[in-house]
C-alpha cells in the first residue's frame, strides 16, 4: 500500500491498497492552491501509476464529500477507465453535483451503507460510521488473509453527535478484536492536547452573535459542513430571524439534506431574496473549491449584485483558515474592518475543526489494537507527532510506519517487508477547465512575469537583402515605463540592432534562433547590470 497524496501535506488525499494484484483506491482529493501558485486553481495527485494499471482498479472508495477527498474525481476518472465509485448516499450526491457542474455524465457509482460489507474477490470491505462535520462519513475495514487494514478518515469522538454523524464505538471495538494488521489514521491535529470535543462546536458563538447583533448577519461556511449549518439553523430557530440561502449549489445541498433527514430544519425560517435587506436577516453564503473566500470577498468588495455590505452588518466566518491562504484571510479581515462592518471569526486556539486530537487518536489506537500503525494525512511533523502518540500507548517503534507519497509498504504473511519500493507520484496543477497539467515551466514563466515583467523586441527585415526595414521596436509591460526610460530603451535598440546586423549582413542563410538567443542573452546581462531586473525577453523577427 502507498499514498499518491496526503502525506507531508494537507489535502490531495489519495491512498492505494493492493491485495493480490487488485487495486483499491481510497479518496481522490484536491489541495487548494496558494498565493505562490500563480493563477493555479487547485492541485491534484499525479495518477500515472493508476493509469498504467487501470484494468486492476476495483473501485474508488470515498469516506466523505469534502474537496480534499473527492475534488480530483472530475479530473481523473476518464483516465482511469471510469472505475466504480463507492460512497454513502450523501457523499455520492455531492459527487454527482460536481460531475454535473463539469458536464460529465458518470453512471458508474454505487451507494453503500455503513455496516453492510462489500465483497470484491477475496477481499471484504466493511464501512463504519465516524463522526465528522459531514454526515455518513466512513472509515473502511479491509479484510485480507493477513488481517484487517483499517483506514480511518477524518473523525472526532463526540458522544453528542447522533444519527448519520455518530461514531459507533462498539463496532470499532468489534473490529479491533479481529486481528487488525494495520491502522491508518489522520495526523492533522496530532499535536493538539486532549479531545477535539467540545471545541469543534460553535453553537455558543452563534448564539452570542445573534444576541449581540442588531443588523444583518452574513454567515460564511463550507457548503459540505452540514453539522455547522445545522448548528446555525438550530440557533436561528430560537429567534425571530429568517435565513436566506445564497447560491443554487448550497440551496440544492440543503434541500437534499432536509429531504433525507441529514438536516432537521423548519422551512418556516427560510426566506428568499425579498428578505435580503431585512434588518434581522441571516444570509448563508458558501465557499467554492477552487476559490477559497471568493464569494465572501465579492460581497465585501462590493461586487455582489444582491448584497451590499453596510456598517450595521456582521460577517461571521465559520470557515477554517486554509493552509497557505493566511494572507488572503487576514486581508479579508482588513477589508471587512475598512467597510465598518463587524466580523466574527473562529480563533484557532479556542475552536477546532472536526479532526482527531491526540486523545481521539489514542482512543482509536486502543480500540483497534493494531499490529502496525501508519500515520497519514498531514504535514510530516504531524505524522511524527502521531507516531509518538502510538509509541506512548504501546505500539513498538519498529511497527510504526512513517512514509512519504510514493513510498510502498508491503506485508506478507502478516509481516512488513523492507522493499524500499517507490511508485511514480507528484502533483498536477489545474488551471481553468482544461484538466491538463500546467506544469512547472509555465508556473516559472508566470513567476518571472510577475516579478520582472516582459520585453518584446520587434524587427522587420527585407526578405531579399536581409537589411533592417523597421525597428527594432521595443514594447515592455511590467518592467519600465518607456517614456520615462528613454536612454535605457535607446541603448536596448542599439544592442539589438547590432546583433541583427552582425548575424545577417552578407549572409544567404540567416539563423534566426541564434539571433533571438543572442539578443536575449546580451540584453539580460545589460539589464541586470543597469536595473537589477531580468524581464522575460521575446524577439520577433519578420521578413517582407
Amino acid at each position: 500500500m502507498f499514498s499518491l497524496g496526503g502525506l507531508d501535506e494537507n489535502g490531495k488525499n489519495m491512498f492505494v491498497i493492493e491485495v493480490d494484484k487488485n487495486i483499491f483506491v481510497f479518496e481522490a482529493g484536491l489541495k487548494y492552491a496558494d498565493e505562490l501558485t500563480l493563477g493555479i486553481d487547485y492541485i491534484i495527485p499525479n495518477v500515472t501509476y493508476l493509469k498504467e494499471n487501470k484494468k486492476r482498479i476495483k473501485g474508488i472508495f470515498l469516506t466523505h464529500g469534502h474537496d480534499e477527498n473527492i475534488g480530483a474525481l472530475t479530473d481523473i476518472v476518464d483516465d482511469l477507465g471510469n472505475p466504480c465509485i463507492y460512497g454513502s448516499k450523501y457523499t455520492l450526491e455531492i459527487v454527482k453535483d460536481e460531475f454535473d457542474n463539469s458536464n460529465i455524465k458518470y453512471k458508474n457509482m454505487k451507494e453503500i451503507k455503513a455496516y453492510v460489507p462489500i465483497e470484491i474477490g477475496n477481499v471484504k470491505i466493511f464501512p463504519v460510521n465516524l463522526s465528522h462535520s459531514t454526515p455518513d462519513n466512513f472509515g473502511y475495514a479491509i479484510y485480507t488473509k493477513d488481517g484487517v487494514i483499517f483506514y480511518a478518515s477524518d473523525y472526532v469522538i463526540d458522544s453528542l453527535m447522533k444519527g448519520a454523524y455518530k461514531t459507533d464505538i462498539g463496532k470499532l471495538a468489534y473490529i479491533g478484536k479481529q486481528n487488525v494488521l494495520c491502522l491508518l489514521t489522520e495526523s492533522f491535529y496530532a499535536g493538539v492536547e486532549g479531545f477535539t470535543s467540545p471545541r469543534h462546536r460553535i453553537a455558543p458563538l452563534i448564539r452570542e452573535t445573534l444576541n449581540n447583533s442588531d443588523g444583518r448577519i452574513i454567515f460564511n461556511v463550507l457548503d459540505s459542513h452540514l453539522y455547522r449549518i445545522q448548528e446555525l439553523f438550530t440557533e436561528v430557530e430560537k429567534t425571530n430571524r429568517k435565513i436566506v440561502i445564497m447560491g443554487k449549489r448550497l440551496k440544492k445541498i440543503i434541500d437534499f439534506a432536509i429531504e433525507n433527514h441529514y438536516l432537521y430544519i423548519s422551512k418556516d425560517i427560510i426566506g428568499d431574496l425579498s428578505n435580503i435587506n431585512d434588518k434581522n436577516v441571516v444570509i448563508l453564503n458558501a465557499n467554492e473549491k477552487d476559490k477559497p473566500y471568493y464569494n465572501i470577498m465579492r460581497i465585501v468588495n462590493g461586487y455582489d449584485k444582491f448584497i451590499k455590505l453596510n456598517e450595521d452588518d456582521t460577517v461571521f466566518l465559520a470557515t477554517p483558515i486554509y493552509d497557505n491562504r493566511e494572507k488572503t484571510f487576514y486581508s479579508l479581515l482588513d477589508d471587512i474592518a475598512k467597510s465598518g462592518a463587524n466580523v466574527v471569526s473562529l480563533s484557532s486556539k479556542k475552536y477546532l475543526s472536526h479532526h482527531a486530537s491526540n486523545e481521539d487518536l489514542m482512543t482509536m489506537i486502543n480500540l483497534m489494537n493494531p499490529k502496525y500503525y501508519f500515520p497519514i494525512r498531514g504535514e510530516y511533523k504531524n505524522q511524527v507527532m502521531n507516531a509518538e502518540l502510538a509509541e506512548m500507548v504501546g505500539i513498538p517503534k519498529s511497527n510504526i510506519i512513517l512514509k512519504e507519497n510514493g513510498d510502498v509498504v508491503t506485508f506478507k504473511n502478516g509481516v512488513m517487508l523492507d522493499t524500499f519500493e517507490r511508485v511514480h507520484n507528484g502533483s498536477v496543477l489545474i488551471d481553468g477547465t482544461a484538466g491538463d497539467d500546467i506544469g512547472e515551466v509555465v508556473l516559472k514563466d508566470r513567476e518571472m512575469l510577475s516579478d520582472n515583467g516582459i520585453m518584446i523586441i520587434s524587427v522587420t527585415l527585407n526578405k531579399q537583402t536581409k537589411e533592417i526595414m523597421a525597428g527594432p521596436e521595443i514594447l515592455t509591460r511590467g518592467f519600465v515605463y518607456v517614456k520615462d526610460s528613454y536612454e535605457l530603451i535607446n541603448e536596448i535598440k542599439k544592442i539589438s540592432e547590432k546583433i541583427v546586423v552582425d548575424n545577417t549582413k552578407g549572409m544567404k542563410y540567416v539563423e534566426y534562433n541564434k539571433i533571438k538567443n543572442t539578443i536575449r542573452d546580451e540584453l539580460s546581462k545589460y539589464l541586470i547590470n543597469q536595473t537589477g531586473n531580468k524581464p522575460m525577453i521575446i524577439t520577433v523577427i519578420q521578413e517582407i
